[in-house]
């Protein structure tokens, strides 16, 4: 899952993939924008065929809190 959302991210940011850690966060290391983050959410929601609650992701700050939320979803 880790693998799937850093190859994900880099389509959205301008960011290598080695340097997206488990501890990188979204806004502050990676450098998203808050309409970034959505259209991120919804090629997940397509990709993963799962759904995503809006309210729930407001909580997920980095990569680790995402791919933690993702693998419960696809259980």
């Amino acid at each position: 899952m880790f693998e799937k959302l850093v190859e994900i991210i880099c389509n959205y940011v301008e960011v290598e993939p080695e340097h997206v850690l488990w501890e990188s966060r979204f806004m502050e290391d990676l450098g998203f924008s808050s309409f970034d983050f959505m259209s991120m959410l919804g090629e997940l929601e397509e990709e993963l065929e799962v759904e995503i609650d809006q309210h729930q992701v407001a909580d997920i700050r980095t990569v680790g809190e995402a791919v933690e939320y993702l693998e419960k979803l696809s259980a």
